[in-house]
């Protein structure tokens, strides 16, 4: 079998490489950055079940909070330790992968299926989740489902969970890395109005309202132009936005929440970031009375919870 530290090597350094030309008619390489050192999550680690039960939590999360209408939105998780599959997820086929991820060879994704709705994988997660195992040369995975799965192919928008996770773990070498793909009605909202789509503005109202918002986003919400679904314009965009922030806007689309620490953990970032806009359109609608915290107020905060932030 192996130790865990042959089964999975250190990742190694990997050289910049150019940004991607929006003319190119391949998909986009993400130049890499400095990386960082990220807590990483140490034994006991979560087993499979408890993996299920927690995108099962979130997503429920989601469809309470309007977050996931129908079947939009989208979970991911990847992590690199050994688990068992085969229980929950005995049928194995060759997967192909949207980009080569060969640091990542012998790590595990679990994703939510397409067309599936976020609300029901609580109820029958096997229904609505795939596992991919990355093969040594990062070019293929072994997709292993279950007997049930209810859907015929992994999200759409696999290629920009893909790019994120690998992108993570290259600059910070965690061993778990989540992201979420959701559709807040009011943060969707206001990215359709011009005054929101410029991201200054955009965070100095929406993390005005509540104490918690700033402390639980201190880099702020990230935001990208419009974008085709799926494209590889939008994952390359992702990717960078991704890199400072915990989660992004994608204009008149919805958002992508990232966590090193659990699914869930990427939840309650949508979650802060969609009360925020909520606040800030019921003030909309009622003439724009409410001042919310001043930026003198918002910097007491961060100075008693030693939050480092540079917005307000």
């Amino acid at each position: 079998m192996g130790t865990f530290a042959q089964k999975f090597p250190p990742i190694p350094t990997v050289p910049s490489v150019p940004p991607y030309s929006p003319n190119s008619l391949q998909t986009p390489t993400i130049p890499l950055i400095p990386p960082k050192i990220l807590p990483m999550l140490t034994p006991p680690y979560p087993e499979l079940n408890d993996l299920l039960v927690m995108m099962g939590e979130a997503g429920h999360r989601l469809s309470e909070i309007e977050a996931t209408e129908g079947a939009a939105g989208n979970l991911s998780v990847c992590l690199r330790w050994p688990i068992e599959l085969r229980s929950r997820f005995p049928l194995v086929e060759t997967y192909h992968l949207p980009q080569p991820v060969p640091e990542l060879a012998g790590a595990t994704f679990l994703v939510t299926g397409s067309g599936r709705r976020l609300r029901e994988v609580i109820d029958e997660p096997t229904a609505s989740i795939a596992a991919l195992v990355v093969e040594e040369g990062g070019q293929t995975a072994k997709l292993h489902t279950a007997y049930g799965r209810r859907f015929e192919r992994v999200t759409s928008e696999f290629n920009s969970h893909l790019a994120v996770h690998y992108d993570q773990i290259l600059r910070s070498g965690t061993n778990f890395h989540a992201l979420i793909h959701a559709q807040p009605p009011y943060l969707t909202y206001l990215s359709h109005v011009p005054r929101y789509q410029e991201v200054d503005y955009l965070n100095r109202h929406l993390l005005r309202w509540q104490p918690e918002t700033i402390i639980n986003l201190p880099e702020g919400i990230g935001f990208i132009p419009f974008k085709l679904p799926g494209s590889p314009d939008l994952m390359a965009a992702n990717v960078e936005s991704l890199r400072t922030h915990r989660i992004v806007i994608w204009a008149k689309h919805g958002v992508m929440a990232r966590s090193d620490i659990s699914v869930k953990r990427a939840a309650d970032r949508v979650e802060y970031a969609e009360t925020g806009a909520k606040y800030e359109y019921h003030n909309l609608t009622v003439g724009e009375i409410g001042e919310g915290l001043t930026p003198a107020e918002i910097r007491t905060i961060c100075a008693a919870f030693n939050v480092q932030q540079n917005i307000f």
